[in-house]
């Protein structure tokens, strides 16, 4: 996605939660400053069928709709559940919240991980980006993409995780391990789950296909 296509939205995403532009350039130039060239060739399943997997209530019961899937992506702690039962996630998206220790190892051993930074989470960054290997990292941003760093569209984990899988080929994308209508969350992640379906929608009439959430 042209980051000019993209930009619209993310203004209107800012502005609906309050967050700070200046605030994602300025840790998005932190990630960029560490970050590696990354080669998508390596992502899973262009041309096939990608399971993108949040770790939503859902997911226990929902495990073995991966198994059919020429490729996994795992947003966030949903790559700790996965490889709890024995499934290695092809890629992970995380914005190092959650789980970091998770995605720090997996990046180690060979996966790869989309590291994503925005103005609040410096911290974990500053934690988590030494304990990872960059040469297995795609650094990903929601501001403009700098150097190394790529902005695909997305703004939570899981949709960034579904827009990251369209953007690298996947043909067909099978919705894992979601629960957008959580009644156990906050307002803020009530908020931020309002925006993903929202930006599902967008991606789905993007790709002129619904997609079965």
């Amino acid at each position: 996605m042209e980051f000019s296509t993209w930009e619209p939205v993310y203004e209107l995403v800012l502005a609906d939660l309050g967050y700070d532009r200046e605030g994602d350039e300025r840790v998005r130039d932190r990630l960029a400053a560490w970050a590696e060239p990354f080669d998508a060739d390596r992502l899973p399943a262009a041309g096939g069928e990608v399971a993108v997997v949040a770790p939503g209530p859902s997911l226990a019961g929902d495990l073995g709709r991966v198994d059919d899937a020429d490729g996994v992506v795992a947003a966030s702690s949903a790559a700790d559940r996965l490889l709890a039962t024995g499934r290695r996630p092809d890629l992970v998206v995380t914005d190092l919240d959650g789980t970091p220790a998770t995605a720090a190892a997996l990046s180690r051993a060979g996966t790869p991980v989309a590291v994503h930074a925005h103005g609040d989470n410096a911290p974990a960054l500053d934690r988590w980006l030494p304990a990872c290997d960059p040469a297995n990292v795609l650094a990903t941003t929601q501001a403009a993409p700098v150097g190394p760093v790529v902005n695909h569209g997305g703004f939570t984990d899981g949709d960034r995780a579904a827009f990251l899988a369209d953007a690298f080929g996947a043909d067909r994308l099978t919705f894992v391990g979601w629960d957008l209508d959580d009644p156990t969350v906050g307002p803020e992640k009530r908020a931020k789950l309002g925006w993903a379906r929202r930006l599902l929608r967008w991606l789905a009439a993007r790709r002129g296909r619904l997609f079965d959430l």
